[in-house]
C-alpha cells in the first residue's frame, strides 16, 4: 500500500497540543508491547512538550495529510550527532510508509556538520527495528532502563 500524499514540515508550537494527542495515540501500542503505561511519550506533559518544540537544539517535524497531524519525528542536535526519537504515526495510517516518509525528510532538515545519525527504539519493537535497518542504521548497543531496554542504531553520513 502506497503512502497517502502528506506534506512534511516543522513542528511549530501552535501544533503542540495537537502533537500531544498524535504521540499519545501512536504510542499505545509501544506501551502495551511493554506492558509499561509510563513511558515517556505517554506521560510528557503539554508545558514540557512546549518546552522541547521551543529548544534550538530539537526540530520536530511533521506530516501533515490535509490541516490534520498524522506522524512527527524528533531530532536532537549535539555537536556533530543527531539523535532521532519519538517517530509516531497515527494508528490509522501506519503502515502506510509515512514513518518512511519522515524518517528520509530528517537529513536534509539537518545542519552542516552532523556526521552520524542515531535512533534507539525498544529492543522487542521488531517493526522499528527493521525499517531503521532497511534505511541504513546499524545495531551498535543496547540500554536498560528500569523495566525497558532501548536498541540504539547508528547511520553515518556522506564522508564521514
Amino acid at each position: 500500500m502506497s503512502a497517502p500524499e502528506v506534506r512534511i514540515d516543522v513542528v511549530s508550537r501552535d501544533a503542540a497540543g495537537e502533537l500531544l494527542t498524535l504521540r499519545r495515540a501512536a504510542f499505545v501500542s509501544e506501551a502495551q508491547l511493554y506492558d509499561d503505561p509510563h513511558i515517556p511519550p505517554l506521560t510528557q506533559t503539554l508545558d514540557e512538550l512546549v518546552e522541547d518544540l521551543a529548544d534550538e537544539n530539537v526540530i520536530t517535524l511533521g506530516a501533515w495529510l490535509g490541516h490534520r497531524l498524522v506522524g512527527s519525528i524528533r531530532v536532537l542536535l549535539e555537536g556533530k550527532k543527531a539523535t532521532l526519537g519519538r517517530l509516531a504515526v497515527a494508528p490509522d495510517l501506519q503502515g502506510m510508509g509515512i514513518g518512511t516518509e519522515l524518517l528520509l525528510a530528517v537529513v536534509p532538515h539537518l545542519s552542516e556538520g552532523i556526521e552520524e545519525v542515531w535512533v534507539f527504539t525498544g529492543r522487542d519493537s521488531v517493526q522499528n527495528l527493521a525499517l531503521y535497518a532497511k534505511h541504513g542504521y546499524a545495531h551498535e548497543y543496547d540500554q536498560t532502563a528500569g523495566d525497558l531496554t532501548y536498541a540504539y542504531l547508528r547511520k553515518i553520513l556522506g564522508d564521514a
